[in-house]
């Protein structure tokens, strides 16, 4: 009696160790269809053609298409803007020339003459005031469209008015550089027409390697992202600043998550020139030869509608935020997979499993039984 509880005793802690570390591949095949965040789950079978179909719906827009080209600064006034306005006239100058014009601008009675006024801040409301033509707007325009705009109110009144405007100081315009750069500052724009190298260089530049930074580009309510290697390498993408621009440079902004029977489980980060299967499967050690089914690699995403096949996406349920939770299945005994997983590419946020093998779990169960059942035979035997 005693013996047997000695026994029952071990085989409890035994039974209790050979617990699973995760789903069984067949249970996460009978996942599908049910509901997450009130959306179907789909389970796709990850092919060449679906890969592709991944890759193409994954791609990022270039800032050269999400922001464009931007314009210099100082070809469009703004509002803080500081402006030297000259007005010159004809002989005989009639309205600004006869008295009081500045002696640097002033010649003799028979050439034009000219008047300094001010420099005038353009104000909140997006204007300046300029004597005899009064109120006149000037954010949002460009220093020749405020010349034309004050030289034609002026006719009548000053003898063939002539407007010279120049842009003295920019208080407003300025790029906020952030993140992994040398010096986070606040860049000034010039008329030069800073582009987005000319700034990073300005901050002294990224302090990890070029090819794991990505840099973000927030622009009023738009926001876009580009690894910094593709900058370098795309002369387009490296476009114009503008003012309040804000510059974000990242260092491996993205991660993974590997569990089950890998060779690590942990949160992976990655960079932003993006990593395949392949890839994030070599990052964690690959699969435990004595744990993982290669038929059970599975890779956990709530999914674009786009990246689907229209048959699939075409009715299904969404999440509130409109995407579909997908598991992608990779059978890895099939060779032909490799070369499939090597474009097939993992995204942040994703959940990367391996199921345990079906017999894993019996062959962990024997191991157990085994480590307590020996020892207990070996100290009967000696005890005879």
């Amino acid at each position: 009696m005693r013996s047997g509880l000695y026994c029952a005793l071990p085989l409890s802690v035994a039974l209790a160790g050979c617990t699973s570390s995760g789903p069984s591949a067949r249970a996460v095949k009978s996942a599908e269809n049910q509901a997450v965040a009130n959306a179907d789950i789909k389970i796709v079978e990850v092919t060449d053609a679906v890969a592709r179909q991944v890759i193409a719906s994954g791609r990022s827009a270039l800032f050269s298409e999400a922001l464009g080209d931007g314009y210099p600064v100082g070809a469009i006034v703004g509002k803080g803007d500081v402006l030297d306005i000259a007005i010159w006239e004809a002989p005989p100058a009639a309205l600004f020339g006869a008295a009081g014009g500045d002696a640097r601008l002033s010649s003799s009675s028979s050439t034009a003459r000219g008047t300094s006024l001010p420099e005038q801040m353009v104000n909140s409301d997006g204007r300046i005031t300029i004597p005899f033509a009064g109120s006149i707007p000037a954010a949002g325009r460009t220093p020749q469209q405020i010349e034309r705009d004050i030289a034609g109110r002026l006719k009548g009144m000053a003898h063939q008015p002539q407007v010279i405007i120049r842009l003295v100081r920019n208080a407003t315009s300025n790029v906020t550089i952030v993140g992994d750069v040398t010096n986070s500052a606040r860049v000034p724009l010039t008329a030069k027409g800073e582009r987005l190298l000319d700034i990073l260089a300005a901050a002294g530049g990224v302090k990890q390697p070029v090819g794991k930074t990505t840099i973000q580009i927030t622009r009023g309510e738009k926001v876009a992202s580009l690894p910094l290697e593709a900058v370098i390498k795309d002369p387009q993408q490296n476009i114009r600043l503008q003012p309040d621009d804000v510059v974000t440079a990242l260092f491996q902004p993205y991660s993974f998550t590997a569990l089950g029977a890998t060779g690590t489980n942990a949160e992976i980060n990655f960079e932003g020139t993006g990593i395949t299967l392949v890839q994030a499967l070599g990052r964690v050690g690959g699969l435990q030869d004595q744990r993982a089914d290669v038929k059970g690699v599975f890779v956990f995403r709530l999914e674009e509608p786009s990246a689907l096949d229209p048959a699939i996406a075409n009715g299904a349920q969404t999440t509130p935020d409109g995407k579909i939770p997908v598991i992608y299945r990779v059978d890895m005994k099939n060779p032909a997979t490799f070369f499939i997983a090597q474009g097939f590419p993992i995204r942040n946020k994703d959940v990367l499993y391996v199921s345990n093998a079906p017999l894993a779990d019996m062959q962990k169960f024997v191991n157990i039984i085994a480590s307590v059942v020996y020892p207990i035979i070996a100290v009967q035997n000696a005890t005879k």
